[in-house]
């Protein structure tokens, strides 16, 4: 009012008026008087009562916005070209850790907020705004207040077109990072663990009939390439066995079909002939209704298993077929040293009669050599292994027998003694063959000489007693041997009844020594070839006249083959050219036939047992054939006789032939089998010549 005395003009103000029920109204007042100087005028009043409701509401608005906008999970702020940052709400101005002083106030540019290593692609992106009016969404880093990094999502849009000012919104990618890199962790490591197992995993829509996820491994065990598409059911259906497809399908439609839970093996021919074997399992996913959705499985690589299990039936049925032929058995005691198992050759009885019993029950020299059982209690009780004791005990007939056993303790996994297993070995043909020796030791020097080298004969022949060739031949080495060590022990007693006759008959002395001298030198020659035979030499590799070493095994053998009713035929052909290898080995082939085809011919009559040595001169080299008029081999055994472990004989190890095959090819020879018509065998082996070296 004082304005208005003043001037004569009011200008228009806000103020309020009071109602006639005492409420207020808010006005915009203005007025002016008629006349200056006059003393009325005229008031012009607006109601702002609805101008006020409007602005309240407006301010009401604006902070809920505001509130929104500090509590958004969404970074936002408002900035322009020059680079400042004209606001922020609460949320970015946490992703970078600043005061919202320290932004608004212009201190900190948005473009320093942004690493050096990113400012390339934000400037573009910039452009792009300026171009366009906004920028895509894209993935970018922050510089936090402390230095540290926070990867973003940031997108934006100026204002209005052309513009100098925008909004940019901003999501902190932190957890979703950590997420993701969690992710890729997990899955890199079950990729390795299904590498490590060899199991690769599937997921299959029953709906679509579509594969839906195929791992890595997956793809390496079924040989499909994981850098093309996902496989088709039909591109695993190819890879399944052909012989195995038909059933493998029948599985899955029943599971499928049934809803239930399946497991499978069957193998995976891969293109290039490579052979898997695969288990598989599945697992069907339903929804509330219980329809099938989805068909969930694994795949794991078990032709490494399958090949070890293979390898250990095949070593357990070698083991298996070695224990029961060879001349070793197995044994096992309990704590009380009584037998808990024995093997069906232990003590050439039935092993039945002994189980239960305690281990020298049996035995003959328990009385007359108690020191050395002493020592073996000693040792038992000392829980300590033994090898190669040597007991006298009784065979199922009652028969003396020798054994030699060797054994180790067993304990249990607390460490309580469970007794003893081990191996036993007859070895009665060797003690005896040792006793035969020592009641030669009296025989005249020459004869005492001969007799040692047969004792070493005999004792390399026992360590030999597994191979078959050399085990059959004792009783024709023995015959051979004591013939002329008997004729040399005739000679040297009718020596001294001619040296006791008076007067002493000088000359009949001399003729018997001489005699003597003879057989000794007889045995010699065939206690030498025997001993060159089994010793334990180097290979060597000398010119060897093939027909010489024919004749020696001729000789070895003549008193089997004589016992056996086998009439022997040679057609050694003359001039043959010499070969070069080791003498022994050749004659171990030699004798290995020889004595097979003795064996054969057990089972024909004896007016047709025949067998033929035979020599050849070949282009390249010699060829030696054995035929006998046995009783031959059916054709499908034909193609297994040289195998290790293969033989059609009761007792043998089939080790001869397998042998025989691998001396000829260390020769650079070759060996081979065939049937003699109209019956019989046929064993024949070449060998390369040495040039320039006919016989």
């Amino acid at each position: 009012m004082a304005q208005l005395s003043g001037t004569g003009t009011c200008r228009p103000y806000e103020k309020e008026y009071y109602r006639k029920d005492g409420s207020r109204v808010p006005v915009l007042v203005g007025g002016a008087f008629f006349e200056r100087k006059a003393d009325e005028g005229v008031v012009f009043v607006i109601d702002m009562s609805d101008r006020k409701r409007a602005e309240g509401a407006l301010r009401d608005r604006e902070a809920k916005i505001r509130r929104l906008v500090d509590s958004n999970i969404i970074g936002i702020f408002v900035w322009d070209f020059e680079g400042r940052i004209l606001e922020a709400n609460d949320e970015f101005l946490r992703m970078v850790n600043y005061d919202r002083e320290d932004l608004v106030a212009g201190r900190i540019r948005w473009a320093d907020l942004t690493p050096p290593d990113w400012r390339d692609r934000n400037n573009a992106r910039i452009e792009q705004q300026k171009s366009g009016g906004r920028f895509e969404p894209f993935e970018k880093e922050y510089t936090r207040k402390d230095g540290s990094r926070v990867p973003v999502l940031i997108g934006g849009a100026t204002f209005e077109e052309g513009g100098n000012q925008g909004v940019a919104f901003v999501l902190d990618l932190t957890e979703r990072k950590r997420a993701e890199q969690a992710l890729m962790r997990s899955e890199a490591y079950l990729a390795e663990t299904q590498k490590l197992t060899r199991t690769g995993s599937w997921a299959w829509d029953a709906r679509s009939q579509k594969v839906l996820y195929c791992s890595e491994e997956m793809f390496r065990i079924f040989g499909l390439d994981p850098q093309e598409h996902l496989p088709t059911r039909k591109n695993f259906r190819q890879r399944v066995h052909p012989e195995d497809r038909n059933r493998v399908d029948e599985r899955f439609a029943r599971v499928v079909n049934e809803r239930v839970d399946s497991f499978d093996e069957y193998r995976v021919l891969l293109p290039d002939g490579t052979v898997k074997h695969v288990n598989s399992s599945g697992h069907p996913v339903l929804d509330g209704n219980g329809e099938l959705i989805e068909f969930i499985g694994t795949a794991t690589d078990v032709t490494e298993r399958k090949r070890a299990e293979e390898a250990l039936r095949e070593s357990e049925a070698k083991f298996a077929d070695y224990a029961a032929t060879a001349s070793d058995w197995l044994w096992e005691i309990g704590p009380d040293y009584k037998f808990t198992l024995l093997t069906e050759n232990a003590f050439r009885s039935d092993p039945a009669d002994r189980i239960g019993t305690l281990c020298w029950d049996h035995a003959l020299d328990f009385e007359t050599e108690p020191e050395k059982w002493r020592l073996v209690w000693a040792t038992l009780d000392s829980r300590k292994p033994f090898h190669n004791f040597v007991y006298c005990s009784v065979d199922g007939t009652g028969s003396p027998m020798y054994v030699k056993v060797s054994g180790k303790p067993v304990f249990d996994a607390n460490g309580e003694f469970r007794g003893y297993r081990g191996t036993g070995t007859d070895v009665t043909a060797i003690i005896r063959a040792q006793q035969a020796e020592a009641s030669l030791r009296t025989v005249e020097a020459e004869a005492r000489e001969s007799e040692q080298r047969y004792r070493k004969a005999q004792l390399e022949l026992a360590h030999a007693n597994r191979v078959a060739t050399m085990g059959q031949l004792t009783a024709s080495i023995t015959h051979e041997v004591n013939q002329p060590i008997t004729a040399a022990v005739t000679y040297a007693l009718a020596a001294r009844r001619f040296l006791s006759a008076a007067p002493p008959n000088f000359h009949e002395v001399d003729d018997a020594l001489s005699r003597i001298v003879k057989e000794g030198n007889r045995a010699g020659e065939v206690v030498g070839r025997i001993r060159a035979l089994i010793k334990k030499a180097p290979a060597r590799k000398d010119a060897v006249e093939i027909n010489d070493a024919i004749l020696e095994i001729i000789a070895l053998t003549r008193t089997e083959a004589a016992n056996n009713s086998v009439s022997v035929r040679t057609q050694l052909a003359e001039g043959l050219p010499r070969v070069q290898g080791d003498r022994v080995q050749l004659q171990q082939v030699l004798l290995n036939l020889i004595i097979n085809a003795i064996e054969a011919m057990r089972d024909v009559g004896e007016e047709e047992r025949e067998l033929l040595i035979s020599t050849r001169n070949e282009p390249d080299g010699v060829s030696v054939e054995v035929r006998d008029s046995g009783p031959g081999f059916a054709p499908e055994t034909l193609e297994h006789v040289f195998e290790a472990f293969y033989t059609t004989k009761p007792g043998g190890l089939g080790m001869g032939l397998s042998i025989c095959r691998s001396i000829i090819e260390a020769h650079n020879g070759r060996l081979w089998a065939s049937a003699n018509l109209p019956r019989g065998a046929s064993f024949q082996f070449a060998l390369p010549a040495i040039a320039n070296t006919a016989s």
